[in-house]
C-alpha cells in the first residue's frame, strides 16, 4: 500500500495527514505553525520536524502541500489556474521540488476567477475541498471560513467563485470594537434563539433598515435596550453576518429559495451555514470531512498519470 503525506499549511495552522492510496488517514498532527508564524521562510526545517515520526518510520514519501504555503508568502509561490478550472488544469499547475531525505513535495494551485470586479478573486486551498467533493454534477458549493467562498461547479470544472469576508468580519467586530468592550468575547455558549434572530434580521430587514452598517449598530442598540446581553451578543452578532452573506449572495444571483447547495468544511462553522441555509428556504448537501484529502490525493494522481 503506497503512502502519501498531506499537507494543509494555512496562515495560522499546519495539518499534515499521513494516508494511503486509498485516501484512508493513518495518522495526523495539527500544530499553530502557520505561515505567518514561521521565521526566516525556515519552512523546510518546520515540515521535517512536523513529519519527522513518519519518515522515520517508512522512509522518503510523496508529500502534497496545499493552501498558504504556495502563495507568495509562503514557501514557494505557485502561480494561480484561472477558471473555468479542471482537474487537469490543477494537476498541471503544480510545482514540485525535491528535498534533501528524497521526499518529493508536490506544491498545489489556488485558482483566480478573472470575471470578477473590480479585481480577479482569488482562492488557494479551498478549490482542493470542492474538487475532493467529486465535481459530479452542476451545484452551488459553500465554504465556511475567516474568507468564505461561494463556487459555481458544473461536471468535471469548477466555473468561477465568490469571496465573503464574514469570518474576518466577525473576528474584528468581536475583539477590536464596540462589541469586544462588552465582554461577550468571553462566551463561547451557543444561544440559537440569538443566533437566529441576527440571521432574520439580516433576511427580512426592509427599506433604509436593511441598510447593513446599520444593521450593525444594531447590536449595540440591542445592549442598550437590554435586549442583548453578554449571553448573546457573539451569536447574534454571528447570525447577522452570515445573513448577510446569504442575503447578498440571494442577490447576487447565487440561489434562489428551494435550491439545492453544499456545504463543505469547518463542522462548526457547517452547522451554522446549514442553519442558515434552511432559514433561506435552501436543501443542503454536506461534503465529506476528508475532501482536502481526497481532492489533493485526486490532484497529485493526475499530474502523474499526464507526466507519463
Amino acid at each position: 500500500m503506497q503512502k502519501f503525506i498531506v499537507v494543509d499549511w494555512g496562515t495560522s495552522s499546519l495539518r499534515a495527514m499521513l494516508a494511503s492510496d486509498t485516501g484512508n488517514i493513518i495518522a495526523q498532527m495539527e500544530s499553530e505553525k502557520g505561515i505567518q508564524f514561521i521565521k526566516d521562510g525556515n519552512f523546510e526545517a518546520v515540515l521535517m520536524d512536523t513529519i519527522a515520526p513518519w519518515l522515520g518510520k517508512f522512509g522518503p514519501l510523496s508529500i502534497i502541500a496545499l493552501g498558504m504555503i504556495s502563495s507568495k508568502n509562503g514557501w514557494i509561490e505557485v502561480p494561480y489556474v484561472s477558471c473555468p478550472a479542471t482537474l487537469d488544469d490543477l494537476a498541471a499547475g503544480t510545482v514540485n521540488r525535491m528535498l534533501p531525505n528524497g521526499s518529493k513535495v508536490c506544491f498545489l494551485a489556488g485558482i483566480t476567477d478573472p470575471k470578477r470586479m473590480p479585481f480577479p478573486d482569488v482562492m488557494r486551498g479551498e478549490e482542493t475541498q470542492i474538487l475532493g467533493t467529486g465535481l459530479i454534477e452542476a451545484s452551488i458549493v459553500v465554504l465556511p471560513g475567516t474568507h468564505s467562498k461561494w463556487a459555481k461547479v458544473s461536471v468535471g470544472q469548477i466555473d468561477g467563485f465568490q469571496t465573503f469576508v464574514t469570518g474576518e468580519l466577525y473576528s474584528l467586530l468581536s475583539r477590536h470594537s464596540f462589541i469586544a468592550r462588552s465582554g461577550a468575547l468571553d462566551n463561547n455558549d451557543e444561544d440559537w434563539n440569538a443566533f437566529d434572530q441576527g440571521v432574520m434580521v439580516a433576511r427580512d430587514s426592509q427599506g433604509a433598515d436593511a441598510a447593513f452598517l446599520t444593521q450593525l449598530f444594531s447590536v449595540r442598540t440591542g445592549m442598550l435596550a437590554g435586549d442583548l446581553t453578554g449571553l448573546c451578543i457573539n451569536n447574534y452578532l454571528s447570525g447577522l453576518l452570515i445573513g448577510e452573506e446569504f442575503q447578498q449572495a440571494q442577490s447576487g444571483g447565487w440561489f434562489k429559495a428551494g435550491d439545492t447547495i453544499g456545504i463543505v468544511g469547518n463542522n462548526g462553522l457547517s452547522t451554522r451555514y446549514s442553519r442558515v441555509a434552511c432559514m433561506f428556504e435552501l436543501n443542503v448537501w454536506e461534503g465529506g470531512e476528508q475532501s482536502s484529502l481526497v481532492g489533493a490525493l485526486g490532484i497529485f494522481k493526475r499530474q502523474n498519470k499526464n507526466a507519463t
